[in-house]
C-alpha cells in the first residue's frame, strides 16, 4: 500500500487492489479513517472512521483538501482515471 502523503504522523495511503469511488486511507496507531476524494474540485468526504475524534477528522480532512490535487494525480497514477 503505497503512502502518498504525511500528515503530522498519519499516514495517508491509497491500496493499489482497492475499488472506487477514489479515496484515501488515512492511517495512526489505532485509528484508520476513509475519505472519498470527490475528484480534484472536492471536497473530501468522511467514509469511515475507526477512533479518530471530531477535531482531528476536520483537520485531516482540511490538509487533504489542501492536498487534493496531489492526491487525486496518486490515485490515477495507481489505478487510473476516477
Amino acid at each position: 500500500m503505497p503512502t502518498v502523503l504525511r500528515l503530522e504522523g498519519l499516514r495517508v495511503a491509497i491500496y493499489p487492489n482497492d475499488h472506487r469511488p477514489a479515496h484515501v486511507h488515512v492511517i495512526g496507531p489505532g485509528t484508520e479513517a476513509v475519505f472519498v476524494l470527490n475528484g480534484p474540485n472536492g471536497p473530501v468526504e468522511l467514509r469511515e472512521c475507526f477512533g479518530f475524534g471530531a477535531k482531528a477528522l476536520r483537520e485531516i480532512a482540511n490538509s487533504l483538501e489542501e492536498n487534493l490535487e496531489r492526491l487525486c494525480e496518486s490515485w490515477k497514477t495507481i489505478h487510473g482515471d476516477f
